[in-house]
This record gives structure tokens, C-alpha cells and sequence, in this order.
């Protein structure tokens, strides 16, 4: 399917401890361990379209002291405004896009539910993240995120080779004042994030990797 590359970002941003949260639960039938196509509202004729490239927005939450890594994605992103241009550049600058919290895929769909219910669940109007991309130069950018009722700005270095646009970014979700909801999450995820010190942490530092291919 085409994937709708914004942003994931968000995304992006958020999900990021979730992922940490991993239980024995059964994956889904029909589940896959690559990256699922985001699908795209609609198709464009502008000769680079962000609704029309293979996008792939992942991020990576940590637990435990040692800080262990772990993967998610959000498998669907809306282009609100902008998105399209005569290159790729033109095409990212200025995206605003929305982003479902239902669309979150961590391969683990009782995590998945915990994250939905007990971090973002916790937020005031954040069944959407939301935001806008803007490209300041070169090599960096700027992501204006929404999540919990306030927008901040995240900062992001780029590359474009050929026709694939890049981006990552580190962003902690306390920025959105969500460490109420973080503190709700490691409680149900208390003995799945505790690490060989007895310890038991949820860190609020999401780290993103976007690419898009048009």
C-alpha cells in the first residue's frame, strides 16, 4: 500500500515509551514483522506528493536503567495541508499532518493496548497527534508537534538522496507535560520494565526515524 510519510513524526513522538511495554501476550494472525504501508487518503498529481510516497515512520522507546531499546511505528499519517512540490524539499516544507493513536503497531498487541489506554488514554484530546513539518535549511528542521493539548517544537536533521527524504529526532514526551501518563504507563508495565538492578523505568526520551520515498 502507499504510505503516507508525515510524521509520523509525532508521532511519532509519542508512542515511544509504549513500545517498552512488551508482554507474552499472541501477536495477531496475519501480523507481519516488517513495516506496514500507511495508506493514503488520496492520491495527488503534483510531481512529488508526501500522500503519495512509501513512508515509513518508526520510533524507538527505552526501558530499564540500562536504557534497552525498543521499536514501534504508527501505521497511519493524514495530510491536512501542504505536502506536495516540484522536489522532494518543496514537497516535505510545510506539511501539516494528523496522526491516529489507533494506528499504533508495536508487534504486541496486549503493549499496544496498554499504551493506548494507560499513556495516551491519560492525555486530554490526544485521540490525534497532530502537527506541521518546516524545513529551515539544508540539513535540519523544525517539527511542531500537538499531543496533550500543547503544541511544542521539535528540532530534526535531514538528508535527501535522490527521491528519499530522511529525518530523525529525539523528543521526551515531559515536554508535553505527559509524565503523568508515562508514570501510568510504567505502573502496569511495573515488572516488564524492571532490569537487572531491581529497578523498574520507563524513560520519557523517544527517538525517531522517518524516511519517505517518492
Amino acid at each position: 500500500m502507499k504510505k503516507i510519510f508525515i510524521i509520523s513524526f509525532l508521532v511519532i513522538a509519542t508512542a515511544f515509551n509504549f513500545t517498552a511495554c512488551k508482554s507474552d501476550a499472541k501477536k495477531e494472525d496475519g501480523k507481519t514483522e516488517s513495516t506496514e504501508a500507511l495508506e493514503a487518503t488520496s492520491k495527488s498529481n503534483a510531481p512529488f506528493a508526501v500522500s503519495n510516497a512509501n513512508n515509513e515512520i518508526n520510533f524507538t522507546a527505552y526501558k530499564t536503567t540500562e536504557k534497552i531499546g525498543v521499536g514501534g511505528q504508527f501505521n497511519k499519517v493524514d495530510v491536512i495541508s501542504g505536502g506536495e512540490g516540484a522536489n522532494v524539499k518543496e514537497a516535505i516544507n510545510n506539511t501539516e499532518f494528523s496522526i491516529p493513536v489507533s494506528s499504533l503497531f508495536t508487534k504486541d498487541t496486549s503493549r499496544d493496548y496498554k499504551i493506548k489506554k494507560f499513556f495516551f488514554g491519560m492525555m486530554d484530546n490526544t485521540k490525534l497527534l497532530s502537527g506541521k513539518l518546516t524545513l529551515t535549511d539544508d540539513v535540519s528542521g523544525v517539527a511542531e508537534i500537538k499531543m496533550n493539548g500543547i503544541s511544542q517544537k521539535v528540532p530534526f536533521t535531514y538528508t535527501i538522496v535522490d527521491k528519499t527524504f530522511n529525518m530523525k529526532a529525539v523528543m521526551d514526551v515531559n515536554d508535553w507535560n505527559a509524565s503523568a501518563a508515562l508514570a501510568s504507563l510504567n505502573t502496569v508495565c511495573l515488572d516488564l520494565h524492571r532490569g537487572a538492578d531491581g529497578v523498574s523505568k520507563t524513560w520519557s526520551e523517544v527517538a525517531l526515524n522517518i524516511t519517505s520515498t517518492f
